[in-house]
């Protein structure tokens, strides 16, 4: 955003895939980052197991809003994409990190070298997908030993961002770090998402 506040348009022509399962994403950290990258100029698309309603939570219990995805894990690949984002919710993010088509993706981002963002319980996929090994991350705290089990270095920061392997790995900890867990992905598409 200009400092006028209008929008700049910088990630104009930047698409990026979210993954989620139909049922128990954390609402704000699916549609937090999506209303980010959008204003910015991106063009997201919602990947969900099934062609049906995504029905996203509220704190991990209280029901939050529908959302209608654009497309399924199974037909979605990242040819075409240039990031992609795991929001959290322990229910989606358990279902997410057992599902070989959404392992499938993160890990073909990765090897493409594009950006690969994960929030609160998200990085689980990590984990299951061999991602978290020699990286600094940083999750929701009760993720900490499985990050760590896996290989990674675990940092309690509102956002951190490794780009040691290949391709920028952005992690945060908790729905109150969406702010900086959205400029982090702005940041890396903007910057063309090239490891440092």
């Amino acid at each position: 955003m200009s400092s006028d506040g209008k929008l700049d348009g910088r990630l104009e022509g930047k698409s990026v895939l979210v993954l989620t399962t139909n049922y128990g994403t954390e609402q704000d950290e699916l549609q937090k980052p999506v209303a980010a990258l959008r204003e910015n100029g991106a063009r997201v698309t919602v990947a969900a197991q099934k062609d049906e309603s995504v029905r996203t939570l509220v704190g991990d219990r209280r029901p939050g809003a529908v959302v209608q995805p654009d497309t399924t894990l199974a037909e979605a690949t990242a040819d075409g994409f240039d990031a992609v984002v795991v929001p959290g919710g322990t229910l989606n993010a358990d279902r997410l990190r057992a599902d070989a088509e959404a392992r499938r993706l993160v890990s073909a981002f990765a090897d493409a070298g594009k950006p690969v963002a994960a929030i609160c319980h998200g990085p689980w996929l990590l984990v299951d997908s061999g991602l978290a090994r020699d990286r600094e991350l940083t999750s929701y705290p009760s993720l900490r030993p499985d990050l760590e089990n896996a290989g990674g270095t675990w940092l309690d920061r509102e956002v951190v961002v490794d780009r040691s392997a290949g391709h920028p790995l952005i992690t945060s900890r908790r729905p109150g770090d969406l702010d900086a867990f959205a400029a982090a992905i702005v940041d890396a598409l903007d910057g063309g998402g090239k490891s440092a």
